[in-house]
């Protein structure tokens, strides 16, 4: 998927052209303007696929595989500290993020930090603070055709070691003049960053919102 193409105003009329397409399939009873909805849903997906380099497969399957009212997707991210350094783990395409991932449908937004944490790094830690709850499409590159709302959350580190999992190579700490370049802005950019250190620093702050 070209990142660049997703962050632009046409595609933004497609997710908008899709949600409602959604929702009138979801709660409509005409048959009729069923079928008016399924043919909206489609050319939203085609709008994505002439704006990116997805094929149209492949974009029905990621942007029109959902039933019921559209809402934004969960990601949690941790934000945990040792010595003043900041935990970021490295992806398999080369890249530093917070850890973090989807908010499963079974877990709480500190349950599913922590559950995170501990399957990309092998640490067990505590969800102590909210520290901001973001719009992504407000502070990162966006590369999915869904709204996506960002929860980072301070943790205590508690125990562990890391350990080889499916998800990450290797794990590193972080200061705040030594944050690496290449980062998984779609995940964690690092203005997120030295919001977090800020938030660790002055643990008075109240929690961002937006």
């Amino acid at each position: 998927m070209s990142i660049q193409n997703m962050n632009d105003q046409w595609i933004e009329y497609a997710i908008k052209i899709q949600s409602i397409a959604q929702a009138g399939l979801q709660y409509g009873k005409d048959p009729y303007d069923r079928e008016r909805y399924e043919e909206l849903r489609k050319i939203s997906a085609e709008m994505i696929a002439k704006k990116t380099d997805i094929k149209i497969n492949k974009v029905y399957d990621l942007f029109c595989n959902e039933t019921g009212y559209q809402t934004p997707k969960v990601d949690t991210r941790a934000a945990v500290f040792v010595d003043g350094k900041i935990l970021l783990v490295h992806e398999n395409n080369g890249t530093w993020s917070l850890p973090g991932g989807w908010c499963d449908v079974d877990q709480s937004a500190a349950s599913n930090t922590e559950k995170e944490v501990l399957e990309e790094t092998g640490f067990v830690v505590h969800a102590e603070k909210l520290i901001a709850v973001q719009d992504w499409r407000k502070h990162n590159v966006t590369n999915y055709a869904y709204g996506v709302l960002k929860i980072f959350v301070l943790c205590e580190f508690e125990s562990g070691e890391f350990k080889e999992n499916i998800e990450t190579t290797e794990i590193a700490f972080f200061d705040k003049e030594s944050l690496p370049e290449q980062l998984a802005v779609e995940k964690t950019t690092k203005e997120q960053i030295l919001m977090c250190f800020e938030s660790y620093e002055n643990k008075n702050l109240p929690t961002l919102f937006d």
